[in-house]
């Protein structure tokens, strides 16, 4: 055999093996269905309501602007997906990962994210009011103007997450984190603080609420309370 195809031979046993030994491709065709891999698709202004994606992987997928309230999406990997927009309200994303997920002015209201890891995410202006975030990881996320009134936060951590403006008026945060949080104008009026963590006197200085927060132990309300009315 001459010495070209020997290396004809050889290139081609390579590229099998190559293709043997890479992970299977995202095939962004799929129809939706439980453990659906759409990693890396383009899924932008779709709607999805009501589908069983349990299990699926989006990491790095565009959902921007569609629609998936009402949709089971536990144990979903959701890493560095783009959510901007996009709607979970009343969704089940019990155990999933959306660490470092983009999810600005996204819709979670009613949604479960019990036991769900948003760990760095960009949830600035998002809607989470009344969802289930009990013992979720919200560590270093932005949830600037973020909406979590009557939410469930309990047993969450929320340490050095961005609160600035934050509405947590009426959540529930027993056993809650709050070691490092920024807390700049947090809105905390009728909040029951007393069994959180990590709150410091300079936290609740700078936060918003009134004569019904109950607060821990060794902390006073300040005397600026409440706060004036801001805008939006």
């Amino acid at each position: 055999m001459t010495r070209v195809g020997q290396f004809g031979r050889s290139a081609a046993l390579l590229l099998v093996l190559l293709l043997l030994a890479a992970p299977p491709a995202a095939k962004c065709g799929d129809s939706p269905g439980p453990g659906v891999d759409w990693s890396k698709c383009d899924k932008k202004k779709k709607v999805l309501r009501d589908r069983d994606m349990s299990g699926g992987t989006f990491e790095r997928t565009d959902l921007s602007f569609s629609s998936l309230s009402g949709s089971n999406l536990t144990g979903a990997k959701l890493g560095r997906a783009n959510l901007a927009g996009a709607r979970f309200e009343g969704s089940d994303l019990s155990g999933a990962d959306l660490t470092k997920a983009l999810a600005s002015r996204t819709d979670f209201a009613g949604a479960t994210l019990a036991g769900a890891v948003l760990s760095k995410v960009e949830m600035a202006r998002a809607k989470l009011a009344g969802a289930d975030l009990s013992n979720a990881d919200l560590s270093k996320g932005e949830f600037e103007r973020a909406q979590f009134h009557g939410a469930n936060l309990e047993g969450a951590t929320l340490a050095y997450a961005d609160l600035a403006r934050a509405d947590l008026t009426g959540a529930k945060l027993a056993g809650a984190d709050l070691t490092g949080a920024y807390t700049l104008l947090i809105r905390i009026e009728g909040t029951d603080l007393t069994a959180v963590t990590g709150l410091t006197q300079q936290q609740l200085d700078i936060a918003c609420g009134d004569v019904a927060t109950k607060l821990p132990n060794g902390l006073t309300a300040p005397a600026d309370w409440p706060c004036p009315a801001v805008e939006e």
